[in-house]
């Protein structure tokens, strides 16, 4: 696995390697891949490992790669997801120019290849049900039972499949199958379907076509169409390789692309089936598909993640043939690796507590001039006012602090970031009993930056000033799943029973730095103390900012998993 966190730096696996020795062989003159993604969904943080293995080893070698539509299935597919896939592959930095394509603009040519097939006597049409064909399918210890229309004469089938074609039937009365080997151990290869009847509306063709191409018989022979050198996808792909290689063998086939298969990835404390994440939008566990607790890349765009930090995570996992199961703490590591270096820094108060510095004047305000990144002065400083009444975090506060406690308690000091140090003096209680205000004291001389000899305080909080301050509604958020592989413990494999019931917490009173309203728009910051946090794109007002939490400074699911251990 390359742990570099250079992009400069050429990953070295499996999948390279062959490229590399096609091209040095001279059996290619030039790599040419594709991205073949269905539009019945929203891309996820699995399609990255895709997205980035066939665009990045095209633009590592200088070839291309394709960006093509698998859209075969218009009883499932919407021209929303196809726009919502675009952006998020340009989203990921990579580009297609002219080499956008959809599997039906082959439509014609792959009915063509069917007919093929049917003269050749390798395909029949078929007139039994669904149901018939499931069943005498066999099972993986006993072999499949011919069909008794699979020695249909090619005439009749042709005649057949065209009137298919011209919509004289209705669904499901006849399919197109290949003609292979009912007695094969590979089930995929048991005389599959190619063709069925569906009288739908296509989102590209519109009414021209009601006979659909399925998967299997579209993907390889798109990829001839289009030169492909090297057809990459996921593991569950191997067992279709031999139909791959079949079809492609059967009918006069422009050139015949290698399928490589790699492992798929699989990330703890989610799920990446595209049932599963469609179960989650249409019941209303997540707000929709760009829900920031989604792992799709819509939702950890409008989460804060930047692509760099995914493409970083894609380079760290690597590719293999191998499955595993990838810690949700390597992706928000690439997060905080990368966002570290390019936030700018804001101080907000989440769960606000007022203090009343009482020996500060009441007309009086000053202002300090912390850097916006402490290790990139380039970025310049930001002005932070200071005024008698702040606001502080409720839980840096405590009445009876344990031992070894350096934050705030009655009667100790504290230093107030950038600022200076206070003491608390009384601590005022609402009709609850609860603490809702610190009277305090300050000392002048111990202005940050100032020396201040035999002083020493070892607490530093943050803080924002009661009179210059922009409230916003900050919403934190936690992995979905509280279980690292859900649904693994319940007999049936509800996935669901693992929900994650705290995975939110939205609070509305936070009190931010007014700096704010001097940053760009599409900046993450980091809120000091308390994470990196992203302005929802979707939910905020002219008058109502609300900031996602993208990633916590560290990682607590790991101390907490240790404990539990």
């Amino acid at each position: 696995m390359n742990k570099s966190n250079s992009p400069d730096l050429p990953a070295i696996d499996f999948i390279r390697s062959i490229i590399r020795e096609d091209l040095e062989s001279g059996k290619h003159q030039s790599l040419v891949t594709r991205f073949p993604p269905e539009p019945n969904g929203h891309l996820h943080i699995g399609h990255a490992k895709s997205i980035q293995l066939n665009f990045g080893t095209a633009e590592e070698f200088k070839g291309i790669c394709f960006m093509r539509f698998d859209d075969t299935n218009p009883l499932k597919e919407e021209e929303e997801y196809v726009e919502g896939i675009l952006e998020d592959v340009k989203w990921m930095g990579y580009e297609w120019k002219e080499r956008l394509t959809y599997a039906s603009d082959y439509f014609e040519k792959l009915y063509e290849f069917a007919e093929e097939l049917i003269k050749k006597g390798k395909a029949y049409v078929e007139s039994q049900s669904a149901e018939e064909i499931r069943r005498t399918r066999g099972t993986l210890t006993e072999p499949g039972i011919n069909s008794p229309y699979r020695d249909r004469g090619f005439e009749e089938s042709l005649t057949l499949f065209r009137q298919m074609r011209a919509g004289k039937f209705d669904d499901g009365a006849h399919v197109l199958r290949a003609k292979i080997d009912m007695t094969s151990p590979n089930i995929n290869m048991r005389d599959p379907v190619l063709y069925r009847i569906r009288k739908v509306i296509h989102q590209r063709t519109g009414k021209k076509w009601c006979i659909y191409p399925l998967y299997d018989f579209t993907h390889g022979l798109s990829d001839a169409i289009e030169g492909v050198t090297h057809s990459l996808c996921t593991l569950e792909f191997e067992d279709h390789r031999p139909l791959y290689e079949w079809i492609l063998a059967e009918v006069t086939a422009p050139c015949i692309p290698r399928q490589i298969e790699f492992s798929r990835l699989n990330l703890l404390h989610t799920v990446l089936s595209k049932r599963k994440l469609i179960k989650l939008v249409e019941d209303g566990y997540v707000s929709g598909w760009d829900d920031p607790r989604m792992l799709t890349l819509s939702g950890l765009r409008r989460r804060g993640y930047p692509p760099s930090a995914i493409r970083l995570f894609c380079e760290r996992i690597g590719i293999s043939k191998s499955e595993n199961n990838i810690e949700m703490s390597v992706l928000e590591n690439c997060a905080r690796e990368i966002l570290d270096k390019t936030s700018p820094r804001l101080m907000c108060v989440l769960k606000p507590l007022k203090v009343v510095i009482t020996n500060y004047p009441e007309d009086k305000t000053e202002n300090f001039h912390p850097a916006k990144h402490p290790k990139k002065p380039e970025m310049g400083t930001r002005k932070v006012p200071f005024s008698r009444e702040i606001y502080i975090e409720y839980e840096d506060f405590r009445e009876d602090p344990p031992p070894n406690y350096f934050r705030f308690a009655p009667g100790k000091e504290v230093r107030l970031r950038y600022a200076y140090v206070i003491r608390c003096d009384k601590v005022i209680y609402d009709s609850t009993g609860r603490v809702s205000e610190l009277h305090c004291t300050y000392d002048p001389k111990t202005r940050s930056g100032a020396k201040t000899e035999g002083r020493k305080v070892k607490g530093i909080i943050h803080w924002v000033s009661a009179k210059n301050f922009i409230q916003v509604e900050v919403r934190l958020y936690d992995r979905l799943f509280a279980k690292p592989i859900p649904g693994s413990d319940d007999p049936e494999g509800n996935f669901l029973n693992d929900i994650n019931h705290n995975s939110i917490d939205i609070l509305s009173e936070c009190k931010l730095e007014p700096e704010i309203m001097t940053s760009a728009n599409k900046e993450v910051f980091q809120f000091e103390r308390i994470g990196y946090f992203f302005k929802d794109p979707k939910d905020s007002l002219e008058d109502t900012m609300v900031f996602n939490r993208t990633v916590t400074l560290r990682d607590a699911w790991e101390k907490l998993e240790q404990e539990q251990h």
